[in-house]
């Protein structure tokens, strides 16, 4: 049994962690959207070439490519889908909804996957030296995956903000569909440990190193793809987002993420299990596979966002009012620090009381993922496994 002075230093310890997030960690908490009266329009659109890689996708590619085709932007666009050996009807579909706009839009059959690279980044890779073989002069490449439902005006917006502000790479973290019971529960939630990993207002300050993108849509200059040597810089990166966001701004390049409530992803979660799958597949690449990080992570999750009700119960129980003082607190603190989430995703506020629950679920999936990787099953995704 823990004694009653170990649980207050617990109770302080989870207290002053809360503190440090909360007032000193790049204020990752806001989920503040970006404001559009703040974008003058251009007088001139450049020329944008979207890319979107797609694997076995024949339920949603249909809506995903419309919503592309059908953007209001006033430069020149065209897309090209790129089929990653799908073995469903992910190409037939793209083709038939190509037909039906006047705008550019091409699918070719993707080859083989090489050596040495990652799936999704080898469809990207085929996308870009497409166009290079058009012989098209492209200014931006838009990589967005087969998932995402743009707002007609998402384009314009990306493109306005990276000539008004001069940004190598734009990104945004889109709306997740959060319908079903266990979306609600963790999908929110993984904008918010996403927003605590990388603080959306470092990641845009010139001043500081860390780096991250949202791979659903990033639109990228093609003088920064060239800068980073090319989609190959990053062939074997499983996170591949991050790492190209990572290395435009490591060259001094400027990069900006933001998040949005009208570009949204249509994929659903309908299960623990799909939500489970998705986050182990990636989360110990996130830790470099490091067993000591992974040790610091678990530790991490327990004092900030477990000790607290565990402390709140404890006091209750022993009738210690100070650290029911303490706890409650930090409970208090942890919710209103999730609530702005919360409200993004226009979900009551009472989700917010589940955090801890919550917590403890994406922890369980970060030692799974330790696990599925050292089973040499890590990474796996639609058939492959990395």
């Amino acid at each position: 049994m823990l004694n009653e002075v170990t649980v207050i230093i617990l109770a302080i310890l989870s207290l002053l962690a809360w503190l440090f997030l909360l007032l000193l960690w790049g204020d990752f908490w806001r989920a503040d959207l970006p404001r559009d009266s703040d974008l003058q329009p251009l007088t001139t659109y450049p020329t944008v070439r979207a890319i979107v890689p797609a694997r076995d996708e024949a339920e949603i590619i249909c809506a995903s490519l419309t919503s592309l085709l059908k953007q209001d932007y006033p430069g020149e666009l065209a897309v090209v889908v790129v089929d990653d050996n799908s073995s469903d009807r992910t190409a037939e579909i793209a083709r038939q909804t190509a037909v039906q706009f006047e705008r550019e839009c091409e699918v070719i059959a993707g080859k083989p996957l090489a050596d040495g690279w990652k799936g999704k980044v080898w469809a990207m890779h085929q996308g870009i030296e497409y166009w290079r073989w058009q012989e098209t002069q492209v200014d931006y490449f838009l990589f967005t995956d087969a998932d995402i439902k743009h707002d007609s005006n998402n384009l314009m917006r990306l493109v306005t903000k990276a000539e008004r502000e001069n940004l190598d790479l734009v990104s945004l973290m889109v709306s997740l569909r959060c319908q079903s019971f266990w979306e609600k529960l963790l999908i929110p939630a993984f904008v918010f440990f996403f927003q605590k990993l990388y603080p959306f207002a470092w990641v845009n300050s010139p001043q500081k190193a860390i780096a991250a993108a949202a791979g659903g849509c990033i639109l990228i200059s093609r003088e920064a793809v060239s800068a980073v040597g090319g989609i190959s810089a990053i062939k074997n990166a499983l996170i591949d987002d991050c790492t190209l966001a990572h290395l435009v701004k490591s060259r001094g390049q400027n990069i900006w993420l933001g998040l949005s409530n009208t570009t949204v992803s249509i994929r659903g979660y309908d299960n623990l299990k799909a939500i489970w799958d998705t986050v182990a597949r990636t989360a110990y690449t996130q830790l470099n596979y490091s067993p000591l990080l992974l040790v610091a992570t678990v530790i991490g999750m327990i004092l900030i966002y477990l000790t607290p009700p565990f402390c709140l119960t404890v006091g209750i129980l022993t009738g210690n009012w100070t650290v029911i003082g303490i706890s409650a607190v930090t409970y208090l603190l942890a919710i209103l620090a999730y609530l702005p989430t919360i409200k993004l995703y226009n979900l009551s506020p009472a989700w917010a009381s589940c955090l801890p629950a919550i917590a403890f679920l994406y922890t369980l999936m970060t030692v799974d993922s330790a696990i599925e990787y050292y089973r040499g099953k890590g990474g796996a995704w639609k058939g492959r496994t990395y």
